[in-house]
């Protein structure tokens, strides 16, 4: 090695600087670094692992409700069993009122333009509370402040950290809402009325290391935010009626006549649907197990952020096997009446539900629940823990696809359980995406998606009111939370599997998501981090122009130059998002060649050159040649020009 002195050097460096003084180079780093903290800490690692302290709170809830048909009101009690695992006291709990939506002067009422929207909503509802008691040890406090849909419940002394125990008990009773927003309600048949039970009862806020006390109102686009626990709980009604529910009933002797237990039995070992109530039954009461009065239907369900009941005279009910991927079994049920019966309607509905139940078990992570309950009701669809209410004149490839994508919540969030109020994205694009597949396969691809079409959006994309994946849902137009909470997302992993990683890496750190954030609460940041320690690469220039921003791609194909018998092929990046560059070279000779320029060509600048040496004649280039981009301008995608069109 040549050692040079020190003073040398020293000009050396002095005079390239002052030769270059006038001229500043400018990179594209502020496009790959850092857009947000994602450094970890005890409650969450940089890996996107939970931290070796992090907790969260569960709640446990025994109900006992009444459904009276005659004025449609549930009236019920409820013990809830709050377990404090945060590292501090807490003086009090915030409780979650949803059916105080349904009143005048509601914040979300009074958020609903004049002209309404899909979140509309009966105004002549809301609770009735009494008879609170909040337990911790041997004290009893009767005190609570109710706002809107927010019930704060005060003790008289502190839940102990790292472990401590509350109860509160209370009775609760209301109307039941006509509109309930499009997720639950009721609805008059030619049989009786379908009650489709969700947010029915007071439950606990989530208390986490993020936002302490997560309490945003219920106004409407918004969904939900729940800690998990188990759930026992009765629901009487009229004797007529076939209660449905989450979790697994438990005592079909009392409830059901030994003619549908039987069934029941048959269709536990069936891969084909099998009747309970065939609709020539409906109104035939002597295969009901009472003729008058009413029936307790007794559940339970554990490890759960929810549970949901439909309830019904005019339910037609069948049912099927589920079969795990261990050889675990599990049950699908659908519920409807005779005017959605039929084999081009829901008398498919078990047979969808109960492939896609194994279907995302299978791909992605066990289904844990006893039953998948598909409901027909006034509702164009809207998931709960192990039951579906999806629209009762939905058929063929409609009820296919609201049946598959209310399923796959079950994913995302009843497993992974995200906040969906704030992030809607990261349950309804991430079972936007898990959809696209499962419908590529049900039954030989009897219906298919396009959904990798993604030129189809280009007009969106290109329109001057788009808005960001990371709108709170609340806060975006709704003309765009169709795309901002399922369509962008969506596609957003589907670069990332088809486009960016490849199918293995994507899927181990996906699998790997699931896994290790199941039954827990994952922050965006937590996602990021994880499927980039898990696949190993860098993704910052993707999260941030993607998911965070709204801008668009648009890599083009400069062209094509002849240098010393080899060729040049320049690409440029006109848009706002870095990309890898994937090319299909076309010889004179008919073969093809495909060339992949990593995204890393783009961090000096947004022109590439990129030498290709050949023997061969080059005849044309073909940029994304699988089109999977949303390339917002396909007329500079090709060499020579125009020679490939959309």
């Amino acid at each position: 090695m040549k050692i040079f002195s020190r003073s040398f050097m020293v000009l050396t460096f002095l005079s390239f600087s002052f030769s270059g003084a006038q001229e500043v180079i400018e990179n594209n780093q502020s496009d790959f670094g850092e857009f947000m903290d994602r450094t970890g800490n005890r409650y969450r690692a940089a890996s996107g692992h939970p931290g070796p302290g992090y907790w969260q709170n569960e709640t446990d809830y025994q109900i006992e409700a009444t459904l009276n048909d005659e004025d449609h009101r549930i009236s019920g009690n409820i013990t809830l069993t709050y377990t404090n695992n945060s590292p501090q006291d807490l003086e009090f709990i915030w409780m979650h009122l949803e059916q105080n939506r349904f009143t005048e002067d509601s914040r979300g009422t009074l958020t609903t333009p004049i002209g309404g929207n899909r979140y509309n909503g009966d105004t002549d509802g809301g609770y009735e509370i009494s008879n609170l008691e909040a337990k911790v040890k041997r004290s009893t406090s009767s005190e609570y402040l109710i706002t809107d849909t927010r019930m704060q419940v005060f003790f008289d002394e502190p839940i102990p950290a790292n472990g401590g125990k509350a109860t509160v008990s209370m009775d609760f009773s209301y109307k039941i809402p006509v509109e309930g927003m499009d997720r639950m309600g009721r609805l008059e048949v030619e049989d009786g009325t379908i009650y489709a039970m969700a947010q029915w009862f007071p439950k606990a806020a989530v208390f986490d290391d993020i936002e302490g006390w997560n309490i945003e109102p219920y106004l409407g686009a918004g969904e939900f935010y729940l800690d998990y626990g188990d759930y026992d709980y009765k629901i009487t009604a009229p004797y007529d009626h076939i209660v449905v529910a989450s979790g697994e009933l438990q005592n079909p002797r009392q409830v059901l006549s030994s003619t549908m237990r039987e069934r029941m039995e048959m269709a536990s070992k069936s891969d084909t649907t099998v009747f309970i109530i065939k609709p020539e039954e409906v109104n035939d009461m002597s295969i009901r197990a009472k003729q008058e009065g009413t029936l307790t239907w007794h559940f339970k369900m554990e490890n759960a952020r929810d549970v949901a009941f439909g309830s019904s005279s005019a339910f037609i009910w069948d049912a099927a096997r589920i079969n795990l991927a261990d050889g675990d079994q599990a049950m699908a049920q659908s519920a409807y009446p005779k005017e959605s019966a039929g084999p081009d309607a829901w008398g498919r509905s078990t047979e969808y539900s109960k492939y896609s139940v194994e279907h995302y078990s299978d791909k992605w992570f066990k289904y844990p629940y006893p039953v998948a309950v598909n409901v027909a009701a006034d509702i164009g669809g809207m998931e709960y823990p192990g039951l579906n209410f999806c629209g009762w004149q939905a058929e063929g490839e409609s009820l296919w696809g609201v049946t598959d994508h209310e399923f796959g919540h079950n994913w995302f969030p009843m497993i992974v359980g995200t906040n969906e109020r704030r992030y809607a994205w990261m349950d309804e694009g991430f079972n936007t995406f898990i959809n696209h597949y499962s419908s590529l396969e049900f039954n030989d691809g009897e219906y298919g998606s396009n959904f990798d079409e993604t030129r189809r959006l280009v007009s969106w994309f290109n329109s001057s009111t788009r808005e960001g994946i990371d709108t709170y849902p609340d806060v975006t137009n709704l003309r765009n939370l169709g795309m901002t909470a399922y369509y962008k997302p969506a596609i957003g992993l589907l670069l990332l599997r088809e486009y960016i990683l490849g199918h293995e890496r994507f899927d181990n750190a996906f699998k790997s998501y699931i896994e290790t954030w199941a039954y827990k609460h994952p922050q965006p940041k937590d996602f990021f981090n994880h499927m980039e320690n898990v696949a190993g690469e860098s993704l910052s220039w993707f999260w941030k122009g993607w998911f965070y921003g709204t801008g668009n791609i648009d890599i083009s194909l400069d062209g094509v130059q002849r240098r010393q018998g080899n060729y040049v092929i320049t690409v440029s990046n006109k848009g706002d998002i870095p990309m890898p560059v994937e090319l299909k070279l076309m010889y004179e000779d008919g073969t093809t060649e495909n060339l992949r320029l990593p995204v890393e060509i783009w961090q000096r600048g947004d022109t590439w050159s990129h030498l290709l040496e050949t023997e061969k004649t080059l005849e044309s280039v073909e940029l994304d040649p699988e089109k999977i981009l949303p390339d917002v301008n396909f007329s500079n995608d090709s060499w020579p020009t125009n020679v490939y069109k959309e």
